[in-house]
């Protein structure tokens, strides 16, 4: 139990920010904890157990924000993505591509737009990767272009995932997510983040509260081994940012759409 713990604060570590990992932990640690006589091999067959049961979990998730959220997917819509938060990240469908998923199973016909992403690239490696595999539509663009392409009239909707999410509707994202979302509202678009209750953390009041993770400085330095600023140049490289629930124009879980996005709104739905 010692080990197990060591491991599970070790792994909680690599992603301070995300809430969706520790929560996972957490259920890992309940679990070993309640197995009888805390015997190895039977610890290890009720923490495989518990996993698949995560992973079945997070599946049923996933298809339930497809089933709510596909109704947005218009015919003909120009949809905004930033990151990954798909199959690739979670089980089966994902989180925010889920709506979109569904609506391509459904015979729509749309065009999906990834953000690169940078410094790591998940849009342009993962995102467009997977929809690409999918069959769906979808143009890579500079996390810098996006601006342009919504004047331009081409998005229509923006979805993105969430890493955590506060009590009055605050949302972590990777950085560039907060961006987008004063773009949107300056455009009149509409933007929705896709995220289950998993990532609700009820005991932070707003965003604030919510730890940000900073990254090695080389990725934004000499990303992927090219040196693309002075070796030795200072670099801000947070991971992640908080968008405010005010630009918020919902958000989809599996138990339902929180819309407005209000703190009374959260807690009616994530304690259902």
């Amino acid at each position: 139990m010692k080990k197990l713990n060591e491991v599970c604060d070790y792994l909680a570590s690599s992603r301070p920010t995300a809430v969706n990992l520790r929560w996972a932990l957490d259920r890992i640690r309940r679990r070993a904890e309640s197995t009888p006589g805390h015997d190895p091999s039977a610890i290890r067959r009720a923490l495989l157990e518990e996993a698949k049961r995560i992973r079945d979990e997070d599946e049923g998730m996933c298809r339930a924000i497809g089933r709510l959220g596909e109704p947005l997917i218009r015919p003909g819509a120009g949809i905004l993505t930033h990151c990954n938060a798909g199959g690739l990240a979670t089980a089966c469908f994902g989180t925010a591509l889920a709506p979109l998923y569904t609506a391509h199973q459904l015979g729509r016909s749309f065009r999906v737009y990834a953000g690169e992403t940078r410094p790591l690239l998940q849009g342009s490696r993962l995102t467009a990767w997977e929809l690409q595999q999918a069959g769906i539509d979808v143009t890579v663009l500079c996390d810098s272009m996006v601006g342009s392409l919504m004047k331009s009239g081409r998005v229509d909707l923006v979805v993105t995932g969430a890493d955590r999410i506060a009590a009055n509707g605050d949302v972590a994202n990777k950085i560039g997510t907060y961006g987008i979302a004063v773009l949107a509202e300056a455009h009149g678009i509409p933007f929705y983040v896709a995220a289950p209750s998993s990532t609700f953390d009820l005991s932070i009041a707003d965003g604030s509260q919510i730890p940000i993770e900073e990254r090695d400085p080389d990725e934004i330095r000499c990303g992927f081994g090219s040196l693309t600023a002075p070796p030795d140049v200072n670099c801000y490289c947070p991971a992640f940012d908080v968008t405010p629930a005010e630009l918020l124009r919902g958000i989809i879980t599996e138990r339902g759409i929180i819309q407005p996005v209000t703190a009374g709104r959260v807690a009616a739905v994530v304690k259902r």
